[in-house]
């Protein structure tokens, strides 16, 4: 969502420490609930299913000094079934003790084709009858006059206030607030293909919206009226405008190849702290080229970047220009800069097509900032980041990332910093650690670009398939586990030496929450030693009790469980047995007891040249020359299996259930 993520959404600037970086990160993600809680009842409105929006004219008149809005919207729309009336989303306040009640949003007009249509209203849409039926598949346009004072004063979508004694407006209509300033279709469903903004203000100030500014025009009445054009699919969630005495600041990206020009960055700030705003914004080409690297050209390179400052609390991915918090120093955080641009890929590109998906934006945003700071201050900076993350995430043992739909009704649980910002960006970690760097980014740039996707919007299932598609690999228990249901595991590992450079590794599993009865998945492991050795091993692990044997390159003094923070995990432990190497340890067996198959392990630089299977009383009842034995037929009971390799000969008991 809007994300504030922010100013450090996601944990670490180097400079701050951990405790500070954590608390900025929830007092944005908390003002970013405050500004949602009036309008999460607001469900599905099935009376705008009925037409495809294609193109909105929107002419505004405002004044910062004033809490009010006269507005003209101009919709071209095509009908996909036929209708009678056309249904737009509009709030009524409907507080009688709201000041702004008496002077409230009022519909003046309804016109089309030059005519005058009627119309009536409820609390939250505005209902026009159309002169006659509309067939499906045919076009029209209608333009509505309104002015008023808009719904969702204080924590809202229409905001008026001041800034170093100078008025200042701005516009934040995430998740539903588009509603409550202009009449629009809000719901995630349908996206307009192109806008014009204008925006009439006094000629004093500078006016920020979407897409390029196209002109500015002198009234000759102490007002100007700004122009912007912006040639992208856009929600009505995204649409904002902005207007003070903003300072402008020019800058320039892109990778500069044929495929992605040169765009403009358009930085709009307060001239009281500019300066230092100037600053904070020099890192933006790095960071929107270091994405196009991995997720393609920026989105919208036919137009601009930029940032316009505001003072809400955070920040709010504004298609094309993202709103942003400066902090006390008059400078916007590295952290809430590499977030927000993040949107412009995952949410403004490709959108999540409910709010149960929100993870599909906040998750991903939350973790390109994280890939920033890898990119930026390397490995160890990007460690600390993912651990602080994990706290998060482990400090409840439950709670999914997908929501359910009352879940998708609360606040609160849409903008959990814990599962759908920091969660959703370790399990996109998980993803990358188990996929690998080629087939992730390759998935997700598959995704982006999806004809069916871009510009649009997407539920978890169709990332879930680009992935699948881009691996070869089913992500059907992954997702299951891990985006679906709850928890994380605890791990027991358990380390020791069975030959010279040899060690047999055990993994042992537990869960935090009863809803995954076991996670699969690739464990990450280091074996240390004098000196500083170290060698890392990715096991992957598919049930309790599996055993591996690796070959250490020196001799291991220790084990450490999840170096780099690649998964999530809490309390999980790792011990190095210091038990002599036997000849009989050089082959394991799992698992035990067990009932249709044993699992013969030995170790690499060994060669495995036969299985036999005894009896209780001695007798030899099967031959075999494969490290999967079938046990199927055999009657419960104590075995043992003799294992003859080119080392030598080992005897393992084991129990038939």
């Amino acid at each position: 969502m809007k994300n504030l993520y922010l100013l450090l959404a996601l944990l670490p600037c180097l400079h701050l420490s951990a405790q500070t970086q954590d608390k900025e990160f929830e007092d944005l993600v908390n003002a970013e609930r405050k500004a949602a809680s009036k309008r999460m009842a607001v469900v599905i409105n099935p009376d705008t299913y009925n037409y495809d929006i294609t193109y909105h004219k929107l002419e505004f008149k405002v004044d910062p000094a004033n809490f009010y809005i006269e507005g003209k919207v101009t919709t071209t729309y095509t009908a996909v079934s036929n209708m009678t009336s056309l249904v737009f989303d509009l709030a009524r306040i409907t507080d009688t003790s709201d000041p702004n009640y008496s002077n409230q949003i009022e519909v003046s007009s309804v016109r089309m084709n030059g005519n005058n249509l009627t119309f009536t209203r409820n609390e939250e849409e505005i209902i026009i009858n159309l002169p006659a039926t509309q067939t499906a598949g045919t076009s029209a346009t209608v333009e509505i006059t309104y002015a008023g004072a808009p719904a969702g004063s204080g924590f809202g979508s229409f905001i008026t206030d001041n800034h170093n004694g100078t008025p200042v407006l701005w516009t934040l209509s995430e998740p539903f607030g588009a509603r409550d300033w202009w009449p629009c279709k809000q719901d995630l469903n349908d996206k307009a293909n192109s806008i014009d903004v204008y925006i009439t203000a006094p000629s004093e100030y500078n006016s920020v919206a979407n897409g390029m500014q196209q002109s500015k025009v002198d009234n000759g009445n102490g007002t100007s009226t700004t122009h912007f054009h912006h040639g992208y699919p856009i929600p009505a969630y995204l649409i904002a405008m902005a207007v003070t005495n903003y300072q402008i600041y020019e800058q320039q990206a892109g990778l500069g190849t044929a495929e992605s020009p040169y765009f403009p960055i358009v930085n709009y700030m307060y001239p009281e702290t500019a300066t230092n705003n100037i600053n904070s914004v020099a890192v933006t080409p790095s960071i929107l080229n270091f994405y196009e690297t991995k997720f393609g050209p920026y989105p919208f390179r036919n137009e601009k970047y930029g940032h316009a400052q505001f003072a809400w609390g955070g920040g709010m991915e504004h298609t094309t220009v993202s709103f942003m918090t400066a902090g006390n120093n008059g400078a916007y955080s590295r952290s809430l800069i590499a977030h927000e641009m993040g949107h412009q890929w995952f949410g403004d590109k490709v959108t999540c097509g409910t709010w149960k998906d929100i993870w599909l934006n906040e998750g991903f945003a939350t973790y390109l900032a994280s890939m920033t700071i890898e990119f930026l201050d390397g490995d160890a900076a990007f460690i600390t980041n993912k651990n602080s993350m994990i706290t998060s995430i482990t400090s409840s043992p439950n709670g999914a990332i997908y929501m359910t739909d009352d879940e998708a009704l609360n606040v609160n649980r849409i903008f959990s910093s814990r599962l759908s910002y920091n969660k959703g960006a370790m399990v996109l970690n998980m993803l990358r650690f188990k996929l690998g760097d080629t087939n992730f980014f390759q998935g997700l740039r598959n995704y982006l670009n999806d004809p069916a996707l871009a510009y649009g919007y997407a539920v978890t299932p169709q990332l879930k398939t680009h992935l699948e598609a881009a691996s070869g690999l089913s992500l059907t228990e992954f997702f299951n586990d891990w985006v679906y249901n709850q928890g994380y595991p605890i791990y027991t590992v358990s380390a020791q030496t069975v030959a010279a450079g040899q060690v047999r590794i055990t993994l042992n599993q537990t869960q935090s929450d009863p809803s995954v009865s076991f996670f699969e998945l690739p464990v990450p492991v280091r074996l240390t030693g004098a000196g500083g050795q170290q060698q890392d091993y990715v096991l992957d692990n598919t049930s309790n009790g599996q055993q591996f044997v690796v070959n250490v390159p020196f001799t291991p003094t220790g084990i450490e469980f999840n170096p780099k923070k690649d998964i999530i995990s809490k309390n999980s432990t790792a011990t190095l047995a210091a038990d002599a190497f036997d000849w009989d340890a050089t082959a394991t067996i799992y698992p035990n007891p067990t009932y249709d198959e044993l699992n013969i392990v030995v170790p690499e630089n060994q060669m495995l040249l036969s299985v036999a299977l005894y009896n209780a009383l001695g007798q030899k009842i099967g031959l075999y020359n494969t490290d999967k034995v079938n046990l199927i037929g055999l009657s419960a009971g104590l075995y043992s299996a003799e294992i003859i390799t080119n080392f030598g000969r080992s005897i393992k008991k084991f129990i038939k259930k």
